[in-house]
């Protein structure tokens, strides 16, 4: 009897669901965190500039010599300090695959990003999961006991987390980082949008790595560019695993050709978290409960309808948000993403008329 092809896959991944994000055909779509606007003015004259420039025959620049100078420029750090991937994911699955593997925990907190679990459960980590406080934040007194126990290989915080939106306090990094036996990753998708950032911490003797992505405020979603800053020793481990010639050319062109539109960028960032105020306060108004956001997105639990019904009535408004409510303590959670003032307007606009359909 010949065996089903799916025995053939390993044991451990079969059990796994892989990660998803339903998408809807609607007007309005505030449930991935992307960025609302597109690239600015020029930038796409840029990139089409360096593609009449390359060499296709000839492979990418393995280093990324470049790209990383101008990311690290950026942050004040040298190239060394720096790997760039095929997004911020990508650098999650080398970390763990440098840092981790069978045999080694993982540490997450949750709610927290999903792919911190599941990237390390394809990389053989055993994860450990660790909860959040009532209130979504982290207690030092919980983290040591979990530290202690588990004697995790990697722990993944979230900053701003996802989906809670909530910044770890500095005081709470450094806790963790002094703490923890192995490395200490802060994931900084959002990170733009927050009042501090774990990248002053970053030192040459501390385990600390902090990830950023292109997708949110650079508006690169489309393109798949992350990286990742940390100590030289470490960041150059990292590249032990990167696949050869891995980030294309025209990657590294358009990731360099970002880089100079900062300012455009902090004006765009100005605007988002006016926005996030501008719905937050809305929600204020409403029958609904939310979680303070240094983030591009909110968390909201809307009442007294249950959230799966008002994730449907947006839909059929032609507005799609994050249904949140499979994920850890959750239940009846929604997350929006901040869109243009146009397309908040209609999310609020929306919401309001659910919610008051509801009370009526």
């Amino acid at each position: 009897m010949t065996r089903p092809l799916r025995d053939l896959v390993r044991p451990d991944l079969r059990v796994l669901a892989g990660y998803h994000s339903p998408q809807v055909e609607v007007d309005v779509r505030l449930n991935t965190n992307e960025s609302p606007l597109p690239p600015p003015e020029g930038f796409a004259d840029d990139v089409a500039k360096a593609v009449t420039g390359l060499e296709w025959h000839r492979y990418p620049d393995r280093s990324a010599w470049a790209l990383r100078a101008a990311i690290g420029e950026l942050h004040g750090v040298g190239p060394e300090q720096v790997l760039a991937a095929n997004g911020s994911n990508e650098v999650l699955q080398i970390i763990c695959l440098t840092c981790g593997g069978a045999g080694r925990r993982v540490l997450t907190f949750e709610p927290t990003f999903a792919m911190h679990g599941q990237i390390a459960r394809t990389t053989q980590c055993t994860v450990v999961e660790g909860e959040r406080s009532e209130d979504f934040t982290l207690d030092p007194a919980e983290v040591d006991r979990l530290v202690l126990e588990a004697d995790p290989a990697i722990t993944f915080l979230c900053s701003p987390n996802n989906p809670t939106g909530l910044i770890e306090p500095r005081s709470l990094v450094e806790h963790v980082v002094a703490a923890a036996p192995g490395v200490v990753v802060v994931d900084e998708a959002y990170g733009q949008f927050a009042s501090w950032s774990a990248l002053d911490l970053v030192e040459p003797d501390a385990a600390l790595l902090v990830t950023r992505t292109y997708s949110k405020t650079w508006a690169m979603a489309a393109a798949r560019l992350g990286y990742v800053v940390g100590p030289a020793e470490l960041i150059a481990e990292l590249h032990k695993v990167v696949l050869p010639y891995h980030l294309d050319s025209l990657k590294q062109a358009a990731g360099m050709a970002a880089l100079r539109y900062r300012a455009e960028m902090d004006e765009r960032i100005a605007l988002l978290v006016e926005e996030r105020g501008r719905i937050a306060a809305a929600f204020s108004e409403m029958d609904v409960d939310h979680w303070p956001s240094d983030a591009n997105f909110l968390l909201f639990r809307p009442r007294p309808i249950d959230g799966d019904a008002v994730w449907q009535a947006l839909v059929d408004r032609s507005v799609l948000v994050r249904n949140t409510a499979s994920w850890p303590r959750l239940a009846g959670c929604l997350r929006v993403t901040v869109g243009t003032p146009a397309e908040n307007g209609r999310f609020l606009a929306a919401l309001t008329e659910i919610l008051g359909g509801a009370s009526a």
